[in-house]
């Protein structure tokens, strides 16, 4: 029932995460939250849907918790304090989130234990994006929970300097979950793009938040453009521009009017954004770029930078500034084909050729490779 995989989609975080602030148990908590759309499979196509279906379903689940509170004659301070207190639905999915991203716990499981306990995508649909087995994404959950409980994770949003030091944390696991999505699994792009639009409501003061939002936006417009209809990639300056998604290039680019330039995400949102005009300003990319490398110097961003000035200032500004961070790549396939395009911008065409094939070579066989070869057999 369509009404019930909406309701899932945009309550579930926040049913899971208050149960487990009343009940102290995340496996209790993901399993009446269960319950409750089971009950909801069954009565809303007799009895109609709701007029607060998140609110239906939240009720359902908290008199799940509670009864198996009361039949195991334990937790009688729970129990009181369940049925007493009001709940805390966006300061409970915050310190959901929070706990997740915890930095005890290893990346992948944060990212895993994300989806599964904030965004209720199936531990299925995860281990298959994660190229790992059904019962090997269990168990890597499954201690990530123990973790938690036996390391004594505090269940809250850190405060004062220590959110400042958290925070960047969260995003970094946002924006993993949008790259892995961005690579070929929508479904889990979609799901980053949506906790990101769900963290950006409850924190609507911090600017880094808001900025990530719209650079999901803006990457994500181009997702029907970026591969044609076999499935190869198909490059910017090749793509048809009339299937970008419009409505979401014009929500990031209001977010971002509204935003200021206090970090790494709000300036890779503004390059997302030029990258998105009609006529693309390279020059406005590369100064964007040298910021970014400024406060974010890493091998990758600097290798985007020589990019932007390739473009810029023509090939031989970018072959420099590829030249200056050749040693930090090593072998990197980008690295390789970024000097391989100047290259054959720069009129070196046989050189280019061969720096195409190199690429593909320390490529992973796929669409990449393929674009790589292709490449090279225009180039020659």
């Amino acid at each position: 029932m369509d009404a019930v995989a909406q309701a899932h989609r945009e309550h579930w975080g926040r049913i899971v995460a208050t149960l487990i602030r009343v009940t102290g148990d995340w496996t209790l908590a993901e399993d009446c939250a269960q319950d409750a759309l089971a009950v909801a499979l069954e009565r809303w196509p007799r009895d109609g849907v709701p007029a607060n279906p998140g609110g239906w379903l939240m009720t359902v689940a908290r008199h799940r918790a509670l009864d198996a509170l009361r039949r195991a004659a334990v937790e009688q301070r729970k129990l009181r304090e369940a049925a007493m207190d009001e709940p805390g639905p966006h300061q409970d999915l915050l310190s959901l989130i929070f706990t997740c991203c915890h930095p005890a716990l290893a990346l992948e499981s944060r990212v895993a234990l994300t989806l599964r306990t904030v965004a209720g995508v199936s531990t299925a649909d995860i281990a298959r994006a994660f190229l790992v087995g059904e019962g090997a994404m269990t168990r890597r959950i499954t201690r990530a929970k123990s973790k938690i409980a036996q390391a004594g994770i505090p269940y809250r949003v850190p405060e004062g300097d220590a959110l400042g030091e958290r925070l960047p944390g969260v995003l970094a696991v946002l924006y993993l979950l949008f790259n892995r999505g961005y690579d070929g699994e929508p479904l889990i792009a979609d799901e980053a793009i949506r906790l990101a639009r769900t963290l950006a409501a409850l924190m609507p003061g911090e600017s880094e938040v808001s900025s990530l939002l719209a650079l999901f936006l803006l990457q994500h417009s181009r997702r029907d453009a970026r591969r044609d209809e076999r499935g190869e990639l198909v490059t910017l300056d090749r793509q048809d521009r009339t299937r970008w998604d419009r409505a979401a290039i014009a929500e990031a680019l209001d977010i971002l009017l509204r935003t200021p330039i206090e970090g790494p995400y709000a300036l890779q949102a503004r390059i997302a954004a030029c990258h998105v005009a009609d006529d693309t300003d390279w020059r406005s990319i590369a100064l964007w770029y040298d910021e970014l490398a400024r406060v974010q110097p890493t091998a990758v961003v600097k290798l985007n930078r020589a990019v932007a000035h390739g473009y810029a200032y023509g090939p031989h500004a970018g072959l420099i500034l590829v030249g200056e961070i050749r040693g930090e790549l090593g072998n990197y396939p980008m690295a390789i084909a970024v000097e391989a395009d100047l290259r054959a911008r720069a009129g070196d065409s046989e050189l280019a050729a061969e720096l195409f094939r190199e690429a593909a070579a320390a490529t992973p066989e796929g669409p990449e490779r393929r674009a790589l070869l292709a490449r090279a057999d225009e180039t020659r």
